[in-house]
């Protein structure tokens, strides 16, 4: 039997999994894109699949990854989804396989309880405040009974809790554990699990990290791999760029400073010039801050570089800096602790010269951000194809990037030119949901420019007329928290339904409230855009204010724009409408989640229909009928009602 038509037969009316799993419904697209990722796996070539919302992608990867016989290595876009997947999904075509094969959860260091480390947490100067203690005393009880020692467990300290870079696993102190230690260790049997199994489930930070590390020469954090299959592909280059450039930051400074002040106490209580040199570089952190501008800013480091403000401030935080890693390295062989602060001060040291010397170098964009009580300074490369695809071609592995948006306008020039994917196959398959009949978009017309000072409220006297017909269950999105504000405060008390906003409550509850009312009108930005899926009547109306254009002010892709024009190329088409594209196509998926979901897409931006690009955005998104009339969107809600309403009384 050819092994795509046992794949076919896998996801088939017939197979397993449809007996495994109440309600699943067959579809060609899905089968279409599992045999393509089967004969990836099995020949170790390099495929980009876009597959459109609802073609069921998960399985379709996870299907061929079991069947192939492999060491797959499996990578998606968040930490909640690598949970999702290796929790629910994973198990279910596992057990609907029945082939024993392994499987395991892998996530970055920091994700692990240390032990060690929370036993010195607990009577560390920083943390004597009864709310620290309150958290640690929780840790402490359920590090008595957990498997794992993923934090995601713990129940009861808040996400934001400082006792979290306290009690976690740190590269540093518990790579000198001693062999004995490793047995207690979490990180090491988690690694050891990856190791002996057939799936692993990573999030692209991980991966990204792992690139990175081999890249530098400096080891790895992942097990080699027969294949990689990278879900929600097309965040994957802006988080490579993260791994493949470099980071100082106040935290980090902070953090070093109040580590080595506890790691004194423990292990050096007679040598108090260290304490006093930590206590300075934090005086030193909080003054390089105050030489910005009070709001927070994001821009260029040469901008600001040669003030003389940064320049005096920046040469004291070098100087103090250079102190404490010179103060550590005399006590250095006094024990773990002491000598991890010394590593990590030896490497912001070697950071900040770089921001020191700021020579040119055109492979990096040199950046600083500030924030209200906060700064860092970045380091960008320009493009990640290149270390990209040398740490690709270190592995020979079969690579599977796939996506619901990936293409722009059917074309993946974009994606490709990121990561540098020249021989790369690739595969389109269109969405199974009904678009033609189940959607509307709609194009309002009479509103001015982005630009204008009335913008918004333009929108949302256009809205409220929609809000209306859709009795609520409505998405609006938008480019920039000023707008979403903005709209808040000129929808108050302007209509009958409930208003929710991002910033009210964690993005989790916010949308669980919005389903539970049933009728709401909730506000986002870009978080919004992506990985939220609303399936049901609770959602039918998603409005989008603008084309969301990255920012020109912002530093990286303003050097990006340059750097290419320098090349000859054209920044605008090349690059800023595609990410435009990626991006409207991500926030147009909230709309449509299940077979039986109905909806209308606003699309506000009225350069979709005068400027010669706006064709691009059309041809991006899901086929679906188009109109300038509000009558008509009306008449869409409408009919709607009456299918419903015919809907329930077949079912009474």
């Amino acid at each position: 039997m050819d092994p795509c038509d046992s794949i076919s037969h896998v996801l088939g009316n017939d197979g397993p999994v449809a007996q495994h799993l109440p309600g699943f419904a067959p579809r060609e697209e899905q089968q279409h894109l599992a045999e393509a990722i089967f004969k990836t796996l099995e020949n170790g070539e390099v495929l980009i699949g876009e597959a459109g919302t609802g073609t069921g992608k998960t399985f379709a990867y996870l299907v061929p990854a079991i069947l192939s016989g492999q060491r797959i290595i499996i990578s998606t876009g968040t930490r909640h989804l690598q949970d999702q997947l290796f929790y629910n999904d994973l198990p279910l075509v596992n057990r609907a396989l029945s082939t024993g094969v392994s499987t395991c959860l892998l996530k970055g260091r920091a994700n692990y309880l240390c032990k060690h480390r929370l036993q010195r947490a607990m009577r560390h100067p920083a943390l004597l405040d009864e709310r620290f203690q309150k958290h640690l005393r929780i840790i402490a009880d359920w590090s008595r009974n957990t498997k794992y020692g993923d934090i995601a467990e713990v129940i009861g300290v808040p996400e934001d809790s400082m006792v979290w870079g306290f009690i976690v696993s740190n590269d540093e102190f518990c790579s000198k554990h001693e062999f004995e230690d490793l047995a207690d260790c979490y990180i090491h049997k988690a690694r050891k699990r990856a190791q002996e199994s057939d799936i692993v489930v990573v999030n692209h930070h991980l991966l990204c990290a792992d690139l990175a590390l081999k890249e530098q020469g400096f080891g790895e954090l992942l097990p080699s791999a027969n294949g990689f299959v990278i879900d929600e592909a097309h965040q994957l280059p802006e988080i490579a760029a993260q791994f493949f450039g470099r980071k100082l930051s106040s935290r980090q400074l902070l953090d070093l400073a109040r580590d080595t002040v506890g790691e004194q106490l423990h292990e050096a209580p007679d040598s108090r010039e260290l304490r006093e040199l930590a206590q300075e570089l934090e005086t030193g952190v909080r003054h390089f801050r105050l030489a910005f501008a009070i709001e927070p800013d994001r821009a260029p480091w040469i901008s600001v570089r040669h003030q003389s403000s940064i320049e005096r401030e920046l040469e004291r935080l070098t100087l103090l800096l250079g102190s404490l890693e010179e103060a550590l390295a005399d006590v250095a062989e006094r024990g773990k602790g002491l000598e991890s602060c010394h590593k990590r001060a030896q490497l912001h040291a070697e950071t900040l010269k770089r921001f020191v010397d700021n020579e040119a170098n055109f492979e990096y964009v040199h950046w600083y951000e500030t924030y209200r009580n906060g700064f860092s300074l970045n380091m960008t490369p320009m493009t990640v194809a290149k270390p990209f695809q040398r740490a690709m071609k270190e592995m020979v592995s079969s690579w599977i990037f796939t996506s619901a948006t990936l293409a722009v306008g059917g074309d993946f020039s974009h994606f490709r030119s990121q990561l540098g994917l020249e021989d790369a196959a690739e595969l389109h398959v269109d969405s199974p949901f009904d678009y033609r009949h189940n959607a509307l978009l709609y194009l309002p017309t009479d509103l001015p420019e982005p630009q204008h000072r009335d913008y918004t409220k333009r929108i949302i006297d256009m809205v409220k007329p929609v809000l209306n017909a859709s009795g609520g269950r409505a998405f609006l999105l938008f480019t920039s928290y000023r707008a979403m504000h903005e709209a808040a405060s000129l929808l108050e008390g302007q209509i009958d339904y409930p208003v929710l906003m991002q910033g009210q409550m964690p993005k989790r509850e916010l949308i669980e409230a919005f389903q539970s009312v049933g009728n709401a009108v909730l506000l986002g930005t870009s978080s919004f855009w992506e990985g939220v899926d609303v399936r049901g009547e609770a959602l039918s109306l998603v409005v989008i204010d603008k084309l969301p254009f990255g920012s020109p002010g912002d530093p990286v892709m303003s050097a990006r724009i340059d750097h290419m024009k320098q090349g000859g190329g054209n920044p605008f088409f090349e690059y800023q409408v595609p990410q435009a594209a990626i991006a409207l196509k991500q926030g147009v998926g909230r709309l449509i989640r299940d077979v039986t979901d109905r909806g209308v897409l606003v699309l506000c931006d009225p350069r979709i229909r005068s400027r010669h690009y706006g064709e691009v955005f059309i041809t991006s998104l899901p086929p679906m009928p188009i109109t300038r009339d509000l009558d008509e969107v009306v008449e869409f809600y409408r009919a709607e009602r009456i299918a419903h309403r015919d809907e329930s009384e077949t079912a009474t």
